[in-house]
């Protein structure tokens, strides 16, 4: 990487599922600190390290490398079940990292509540209209519809047991009426809540503390920070395709309200992208393909979700959904992940423009019910593995021609590219393969 300040942040410009975890994993060794600044469980990051692999719902996915420090910032709603499991697996194989992990005082807590109101409110929507949203079912919007009403409850309460007893049982009370009164379910007992999350207190007592401060002492002290966003641009709760998004700012400007550390000191936003296109659950889609294409996508790049297991959804890149997240997400360069799962086919197509009403358009639509139209453009398959390549010269012509249509038509530079599931197919280019619009035709980069 060629960051513009020793600070880094990389972030999912599509529907999640991009492949940071492996993108993170891979840069977390040139970085001192790995701090993870909103969602919850409801993401999940897969690393794939020789015959291991790994899948994190709530530890930053630095978690592997020895020795670097792992901060969960307050904008993460906290499952602490979730997160000692995820600690666990990793003990399991011989990976004890706990004392690396850093969680804030402020971060809010994803209780029993949260997943049962989730479940219900999905259900009643579904009932009345038809139409689900599609959530992991985790209790995160809930959780942070507690946040924003100012009821919720934090790891500072969690870890002060007198504290938690007292605001436990005035939210409980509040939250049963609703379980009971509005969706018709069983209320949740007090006791066995409480008597579960103290015990998850008393392991993760020692790791609580003010993530600001210590990222501004950390970066006072020469120390560089990777900021890793959770989901993707796109399911961004502001700027995403609403009502289908997720309860947090995904994108780059998630960074400072949910660290407490300010993004003007980050000097690189590295957005990155499938070769191609996917979703879980519902929403608009516009180059989705509901065919064999479509099929043999999901078998090839195996498109399930980490967090759910349901398949995804997949179609061709959309450049006019990336142009849109790059430009509102301030993203300096782009990593393009699977390019290998492209391999199998003869020609691959890339949306470069909708149309909308009977006009094309070029911008990406706010309103997620008008009915869309993607225009494609055709180009050349490689029909070879390009998973033994360690550099951009090795790649066939096709898929050097493929990564240059992406950079022309985001107008960013390409750093990295993924060709397989391991840490090593991953190819680092230097120099950065620059769009032809800035000058340069990108021949050499990598080489």
């Amino acid at each position: 990487m060629q960051p513009s300040s020793k600070h880094l942040c990389v972030v999912g410009i599509q529907w999640g599922d991009e492949g940071k975890g492996k993108i993170v994993d891979v840069l977390s060794a040139d970085f001192d600190l790995v701090v993870r600044y909103q969602g919850g469980a409801n993401a999940g990051h897969t690393v794939k390290i020789d015959e291991r692999e790994f899948v994190f719902h709530l530890i930053p996915s630095g978690i592997l490398q020895e020795g670097k420090i792992c901060a969960i910032g307050n904008g993460v709603v906290l499952d602490p079940r979730a997160l000692l499991e995820e600690l666990d697996q990793l003990k399991r194989a011989g990976i004890d990292h706990e004392a690396n992990l850093r969680i804030s005082d402020r971060a809010h807590v994803v209780l029993p509540y949260h997943r049962v109101l989730d479940a219900a409110r999905e259900q009643a929507a579904q009932d009345v209209s038809g139409r689900k949203i599609g959530t992991t079912l985790r209790g995160i919007g809930p959780c942070y519809t507690d946040k924003a009403a100012r009821l919720g409850i934090r790891m500072t309460d969690l870890i002060d047991p007198d504290r938690f007893r007292d605001v436990l049982r005035r939210a409980l009370a509040q939250k049963n009426d609703e379980i009971v009164k509005l969706y018709g379910r069983e209320p949740l007992g007090f006791e066995p809540i409480c008597e579960e999350y103290l015990r998850y207190a008393d392991r993760l007592r020692p790791r609580v503390c003010d993530i600001g401060q210590l990222l501004v002492e950390e970066a006072g002290r020469g120390k560089r920070i990777l900021f890793e966003g959770a989901q993707g641009s796109l399911l961004d709760v502001d700027l995403g395709t609403y009502p289908f998004v997720t309860s947090s700012n995904t994108s780059f400007h998630g960074l400072g309200a949910g660290t407490g550390f300010s993004p003007r000191q980050v000097g690189t936003v590295l957005g990155i992208t499938k070769a191609y296109s996917t979703r879980v659950g519902e929403g608009p889609f516009p180059t989705e393909l509901k065919d064999a294409t479509g099929a043999l996508l999901r078998k090839v790049g195996n498109e399930y979700g980490a967090t759910t297991g349901r398949p995804r959804r997949c179609g061709w890149l959309d450049m006019i959904a990336i142009r849109y997240a790059i430009r509102f997400g301030d993203i300096d360069a782009l990593a393009i992940t699977k390019l290998d799962v492209l391999d199998e086919f003869e020609e691959i197509q890339v949306g470069t423009h909708y149309s909308v009403g009977g006009g094309d358009v070029a911008s990406f639509p706010t309103r997620v019910d008008t009915p869309i139209e993607p225009r494609y453009r055709s180009l050349r398959g490689w029909r070879r593995s390009i998973t033994a390549c360690k550099r951009f010269a090795d790649l066939p012509p096709e898929a050097k021609e493929y990564l240059q249509f992406i950079a022309d038509e985001a107008s960013r530079p390409i750093s990295m590219v993924s060709v397989g599931k391991e840490r090593s197919a991953t190819i680092l280019l230097e120099p950065w393969l620059k769009p032809r619009s800035a000058g340069s035709s990108g021949a050499g980069a990598g080489s």
